[in-house]
């Protein structure tokens, strides 16, 4: 009887010690000169270091394997795979939303809040959105998209023009990048 749940993959990246099967390997290490012996002496030779023999290219011929302590060169990937994720910049993307007949006020308010938003380094998604039978007023919600994005000219540069997907018109901003 065989089961649709996928195999689970129980194995690691690499082959270590007495997992690996080939009769010869190539040895590669520290304060160890390349060269080729059988699986039986490379093994030796890491038990003497009290190090752990790693395959690290199992499709070379012969294989090729490193003499080195495991634990510790997978505690260096994790650390280096944390390193790369924290230094990886999220994009924030902020809407900020319309009617068709926004009057001064509101669109001042809401133009501020894109400022604070653009110096944060978020990006904005406006939008007019039309209700009912408001959508006769497109060309407003167009005139009140490009003026948004004129009066944050300083701030921001225009991604993606005022385009009409069901009933929002939508606009990208993105920040400007910041002078040095």
């Amino acid at each position: 009887m065989t089961s649709n749940t996928p195999a689970r993959k129980t194995q690691q990246e690499h082959r270590i010690n007495r997992e690996i099967r080939a009769k010869f390997v190539r040895v590669v290490g520290e304060n160890t000169e390349p060269k080729i012996v059988s699986i039986i002496e490379a093994m030796q030779m890491a038990a003497e270091k009290e190090l752990d023999l790693v395959e690290i290219s199992p499709q070379a011929e012969p294989p090729v394997c490193k003499i080195m302590d495991y634990q510790k060169f997978l505690y260096q990937q994790k650390k280096k795979q944390k390193e790369i994720k924290a230094k990886s910049v999220r994009i924030v993307v902020k809407e900020i939303r319309f009617g068709p007949n926004t009057d001064e006020h509101d669109y001042n308010f809401k133009l501020k809040h894109a400022i604070n938003f653009l110096s944060e380094g978020a990006k904005i998604k406006s939008y007019v959105f039309f209700k009912g039978r408001s959508i006769v007023y497109k060309e407003q919600g167009e005139i009140l998209l490009l003026r948004f994005a004129q009066d944050l000219e300083d701030h921001a540069k225009v991604d993606a023009l005022p385009k009409l997907e069901g009933k929002r018109m939508i606009m990208m901003l993105s920040p400007k990048p910041k002078k040095k």
